[in-house]
């Protein structure tokens, strides 16, 4: 597990979480969705979570929004554990993590306005408006906020490009004025341009409000735009953390460096030799013992399967760090170099 020791400056503080679940015709054995996920989420910034279809990066985003509660370990948000609250107390802590979601086009009610669907969740959060009028001039409000201006409080979301639609989810997932967002996968449905556009206005909207995000995504280079550090995680663990061009440019674990050099780049200097990985990611029914890595990897020894991995620090870089018995950074200097 990762030596992260809290500090005042994190706003989210995640230790040793675990979930799993029951699933037919699996007699006794569980699905391990996280195992052991360990992270941290400082105010005011983008922490990438990156990987493989079914790694669990839905399921920690569920667990992060309290919809899943964990088999074993800590969430504490602001220092206090959102699964401890009750009542009111815990209203107002959902308040405070909001999402975006992938699809702009089923995430919103086609029968409901623009301005009814941004102030829905005032329906459940109540007292933070005071009359209808107070409603329409806070909706006014976030639909400039996100670039769609007032005139747009009528329409209904078909009336709305993909980009728009995005922009009033956005604008709904700001009217509780929260802490965290969590992106999934905002902008994969999008064109290219108006990725650009989206993803420039979470930033805007970031320094303007403070506002951390988690940030998951297939698209590597959209996250090595918009993200401070990256997570990446690979079924079920979180393989390797840090700054994010550490994490691109110094891939210490060997899964990342796999997903780094299948990343395009326009760059034929940087350009890094594609690394081609073998076999079927295993089953979280039934995990490799050790590091669960090693059934794909071409570094594995005896000792991966005995014993899961412990975190393994860049000596050059602070707070990157790696899940690897035989991490990719070698003694002293440089990355070592693999094969095709």
């Amino acid at each position: 597990m990762f030596e992260m020791p809290g500090t005042p400056e994190n706003l989210l503080e995640v230790r040793d979480v675990r979930k799993s679940f029951r699933v037919p015709h699996a007699g006794k054995n569980k699905l391990c969705a996280l195992d052991g996920i360990t992270l941290d989420l400082a105010r005011g910034e983008t922490l990438g979570l990156v990987g493989e279809s079914g790694c669990g990066k839905s399921t920690l985003a569920r667990t992060l929004l309290m919809l899943e509660r964990p088999d074993e370990g800590t969430v504490r948000f602001d220092g206090v554990d959102p699964f401890g609250l009750r009542g009111a107390e815990l209203l107002k802590f959902r308040s405070r993590v909001q999402m975006v979601f992938q699809d702009p086009y089923a995430s919103l009610n086609s029968r409901m306005s623009a301005a009814e669907i941004i102030a829905e969740p005032w329906r459940s959060h109540k007292g933070l408006i005071k009359d209808r009028r107070d409603r329409d001039m806070r909706v006014r409000g976030l639909l400039d906020l996100v670039g769609l201006g007032a005139k747009a409080a009528d329409k209904y979301p078909q009336e709305f490009s993909g980009g728009q639609r995005q922009r009033i989810g956005i604008a709904r997932a700001l009217a509780l004025s929260p802490d965290v967002i969590i992106c999934d996968e905002p902008v994969s449905a999008l064109d290219l341009s108006v990725q650009a556009q989206v993803l420039n206005l979470l930033n805007d909207l970031q320094e303007q409000l403070n506002i951390s995000y988690i940030f998951i995504s297939h698209d590597l280079s959209v996250v090595r735009h918009v993200a401070d550090r990256v997570a990446v995680m690979y079924l079920g663990r979180i393989v390797e953390t840090g700054p994010t061009e550490a994490v691109f440019e110094r891939s210490n674990h060997p899964y990342t460096a796999a997903l780094m050099s299948a990343a395009p780049t326009l760059n034929s200097e940087a350009r890094k030799q594609r690394i081609l990985l073998q076999g079927e990611v295993p089953s979280p029914i039934n995990p490799p013992s050790g590091c669960r890595f090693r059934t794909r990897c071409w570094k594995a020894t005896d000792v991966c399967a005995r014993a899961a991995p412990a975190g393994v620090a860049d000596p050059q870089i602070p707070g990157h760090s790696a899940e690897c018995h035989h991490p990719m950074l070698l003694e002293g200097s440089g990355l070592e170099t693999v094969p095709a």
